[in-house]
């Protein structure tokens, strides 16, 4: 933030743009009184930022009234939150209190205002922490936490964050580069996935698609460039495959619209990421929604029924594919989202994707929980409203469990937030949503903590199965009990839900102590036989790395088989000493607080392959960046530095935890660096392929091959071939010229 008088264009600006947030306010203001409290708050805000200006230089009141304009269109509050979306950085960046907020707008707005700020407060001294504290622990990890612990206390704080969050990434161009990155990691990290658990699709779709353009600016270009030929190319097509679509409802007496769709950059970059798959082999690039409005005839249609009655009009006019229909309006998912999902083949050939939906379906799947919310306040309760308060209490069980650090806290949730879910049923039929993956054991958990302490098998489908049993959409689960059971240290071990973990953690920690003794004594056993002598202060820092609290807890973990012997050598590596081989080398490092790991310097550069930088680089196995890529790099405990590709997940999540330790190295401009890339092929089988293939890589681009795994299977010729390339620039021409071999169909870079 600076300080300049405003000029009058300023205060034009300021004008503008509050009475467009004005105008949107009236919509979801029910009086003149309610919307009086917005012009207040504005009137507020407005003097106290006055001659208050961005990084961008523009006023800063504009982004309080972006945040509130946000809150109006893309999530649906109302006038409260509107008020402290306007306030949210007043009682932060003046000298204003929360008390003076609540004299002057009550005690509701206040609260918002208070949750909004100390969670603004911890995120802004996160950056000001000594590098002990940032080694010692997660500030990010606990502000995280702050954020979803006020999901407990009104989750309108969470919402408006959210809000906040996206207009942070929607003007992050000011940010210098570092301060990006990490923004943008937490932003995939946490408020991408908690924008989704709260249904927040527009929200999510945006933070998203500007993460890519960061991230990935060169994908994200062509993406979208290949999109808009597209659309251009097949408008007329997709306008032809509606048309007989509106004909026949209107027919049948619908009161509809229909909405043209296209998938995000984002989704389909990232179904090229995990499929494996080219921009032209995604069928479902195209989608539309048909939105009607719900007139019952007689009191036993439901919105169902008449979901199912367009289902099969529709049908009737194209060929559907039958694996691609999803029905979300009879098992709704966790979010409150419902619609039903069909993909239709047109006359012309291309996929198209339609989703079907009444109002107030659209409505919840546009801006999640603030319209669930609503609906159930004004009487409307569909079969599956209870999901979303059921996830809000899981994590607020969770929130509260003693048992998880910060650190770890924030692993379990992005799982929970973006694990998917199944179906499964009791033995009377009653419908159970459980996190896909979950075993019998985890149900179990679920049912009762009871039920779960005294399990000993389960029957699926009326078979006798084990605990260890993986559930699968449409299983009938029961499970047997017996009274003199009690939980297994080896249940930890197939366990898939943070719940069931957390009873059955509390029912160990019983008889903490004896099991710490136990992991010690067996701990050191095994560094014996190693050869290895540790101390204390080395296990403190060893837990660290494990993100464990204590060696006691490390202990702990170890005894119950949590914490595995190799897992513990792998950790041992990560704080990298150059030249010790041995742990017991290593524990002299923190003696003093000086040797406690420096934090980065923002102004120094950092250069991979400069014979002028004295960094240690460490290229990482999880996603092998190369010259050319966009790189994010971690410096470690002993000052070397990891270095990710910045889409990398396992980059976002450091970033989440220990942004302070972000630096952006770039490449050396060397020909005599060589880098591991993998290349996978499909094609049809011809004489001669294989040959032609290796003889290109060899000779005509001089890259050294290191393992080639080929294969044929009924003429179809498919596998990878990893080697050694100087930069990303060289990979793509390889690419491009391997495309071109007659017989190959399909040639990308993937994950080693």
């Amino acid at each position: 933030m600076s300080f300049s008088e405003f000029t009058q264009k300023d205060y034009d600006v300021i004008a503008r743009e509050y009475a467009d947030l004005k105008e949107a306010a009236r919509k979801r203001c029910t009086n003149e009184q309610e919307l009086a409290v917005v012009q207040k708050a504005f009137d507020f805000a407005n003097e106290a930022h006055r001659n208050v200006r961005r990084r961008s230089g523009e006023p800063y009141i504009l982004h309080p009234i972006a945040v509130a304009k946000i809150v109006i269109t893309d999530i649906g509050l109302g006038y409260k939150s509107i008020a402290a979306a306007l306030l949210h950085d007043v009682v932060e960046d003046t000298d204003y209190t929360v008390d003076d907020i609540r004299k002057l707008f009550g005690d509701k707005i206040a609260s918002l205002v208070d949750g909004l700020t100390k969670i603004k407060t911890v995120l802004d001294n996160q950056d000001k922490n000594t590098p002990e504290e940032e080694y010692n622990q997660s500030l990010q990890a606990e502000n995280f936490k702050r954020i979803l612990l006020t999901l407990n206390d009104d989750v309108r704080v969470v919402l408006i964050k959210c809000a906040d969050r996206l207009h942070n990434c929607r003007t992050i161009e000011f940010m210098p580069e570092y301060k990006r990155d990490k923004i943008l990691s937490e932003t995939m990290f946490v408020f991408i996935p908690l924008a989704h658990r709260l249904g927040l699709y527009e929200v999510k779709s945006e933070m998203e698609n500007i993460w890519l353009r960061y991230k990935e600016p060169e994908a994200y270009n062509e993406i979208q460039a290949k999109i808009n030929r597209n659309l251009t190319d097949k408008k007329k097509e997709i306008d032809d495959f509606i048309k007989p679509i509106e004909e026949a409802l209107t027919n049948n007496g619908f009161t509809f619209q229909i909405r043209k769709r296209l998938k995000t950059p984002y989704s389909i970059w990232h179904k090229m990421m995990t499929k494996n798959v080219t921009f032209e082999q995604i069928y479902d690039l195209y989608a539309i929604r048909i939105i009607f409005d719900f007139k019952p005839k007689k009191e036993t249609d439901t919105e169902r029924d008449e979901c199912y009655h367009i289902f099969s009009i529709i049908t009737g006019i194209y060929r559907y594919k039958s694996d691609r229909v999803r029905d979300w309006v009879k098992h709704p998912k966790s979010n409150g989202y419902e619609a039903l999902h069909c993909t239709l083949l047109s006359n012309s050939g291309i996929w198209v994707e339609v989703q079907i939906r009444t109002r107030r379906m659209d409505d919840i799947a546009e801006k999640g929980i603030a319209s669930h919310w609503a609906y159930k306040q004004d009487g409307y309760a569909s079969e599956n409203d209870s999901e979303m308060d059921k996830w809000l209490t899981k994590v607020k069980d969770i929130l509260t469990n003693p048992d998880v650090n910060a650190l770890e806290l924030l692993d379990l949730l992005h799982s929970d937030m973006t694990s998917s879910d199944i179906v499964i049923f009791t033995p009377k039929g009653e419908q159970k949503t459980i996190q896909k993956g979950a075993t019998a054991l985890d149900f179990a958990y679920m049912i009762h903590s009871h039920i779960g302490h005294k399990a000993i098998a389960a029957k699926v489908n009326m078979k006798l199965v084990p605990l260890s049993y993986v559930l699968k959409t449409g299983d009938q689960v029961e499970i047997i009990t017996a009274e003199d059971e009690h939980p297994k240290r080896e249940w930890l071990q197939f366990l898939q839900t943070i719940q069931a973990k957390s009873f059955v953690m509390s029912y160990f920690r019983s008889d903490k102590a004896a099991i710490i003794e136990e992991g010690r004594i067996a701990l050191n056993a095994r560094f014996k036989e190693s050869g290895y002598k540790v101390t204390d202060r080395y296990m403190a820092h060893l837990a660290q790395a494990l993100q464990l609290r204590s060696f006691d807890e490390l202990y702990f973990r170890f005894a119950l088989g949590l914490v595995s012997y190799e897992s513990i050598e792998a950790a041992s590596l990560t704080l990298n000493i150059p030249g010790k081989t041995r742990w017991y080398d290593i524990t002299n490092l923190f003696h003093k607080k000086d040797d406690a790991p420096a934090k980065p310097n923002k102004k120094e550069e950092y250069v991979i392959g400069s014979p002028k930088d004295k960094h240690k680089y460490i290229i990482s196995k999880c996603c092998n960046p190369i010259p050319g890529d966009s790189i994010i790099g971690f410096v470690n405990a002993d000052g070397s530095i990891t270095v990710h590709k910045k889409t990398c997940p396992e980059a976002n999540s450091l970033a989440s935890k220990h942004g302070d330790r972000i630096v952006i190295p770039r490449w050396a401009d060397r020909e005599d660096m060589y880098f591991l890339a993998r290349l996978s092929l499909k094609g049809t089988d011809r004489v001669g392929l294989l040959n032609e293939i290796t003889r290109y890589i060899s000779l005509a681009m001089n890259v050294n091959i290191k393992r080639l795994n080929l294969g044929t299977e009924q003429d179809i010729f498919s596998g990878y071939i990893d080697l050694y390339v100087p930069d990303k620039k060289t990979l793509d021409a390889l690419i491009v010229k391997l495309r071109s071999i007659n017989g190959l169909q399909e040639v990308m870079r993937t994950e080693i």
